[in-house]
């Protein structure tokens, strides 16, 4: 007779603990899809999504101004050969004027790199 009320003791207070888990869970749903909760919700996410664009924009104004810094640069006057990219200025048949301006030499008339190149 112990044993079986000892049984049937465990299995109810398992059966308890697991309804007040079960009704803890819905309770808790229910609460997280009440209209103010997710109104709350929904405006900390739009502020957050807001100050992340935020942040990309200027994360990205940033780059573009490193990256025009960087071009006016090799482009001011008196920059040198180093503004020539390596591969076209040593193409048979260009001047570095023509290099330099991105000039596509006379029809018909093919570097060495282009021979090579597939696009």
């Amino acid at each position: 007779m112990l044993k079986r009320a000892f049984w049937f003791t465990t299995g109810a207070t398992a059966g308890f603990g697991g309804a007040m888990w079960v009704r803890r869970q819905v309770l808790q749903a229910v609460h997280r899809y009440t209209p103010e909760r997710v109104q709350a919700d929904v405006t900390s996410s739009v502020r957050r999504l807001g100050t992340d664009l935020r942040a990309a924009v200027t994360t990205g104004r940033a780059a573009m101004a490193d990256r025009e810094a960087e071009l006016r640069s090799e482009l001011r006057p008196g920059a040198g050969p180093a503004l020539i990219p390596v591969a076209r200025a040593t193409d048979p048949g260009r001047s570095v004027s023509e290099t330099a301006r991105g000039a596509r030499p006379a029809a018909g008339k093919r570097t060495a790199g282009e021979r090579t190149q597939r696009y």
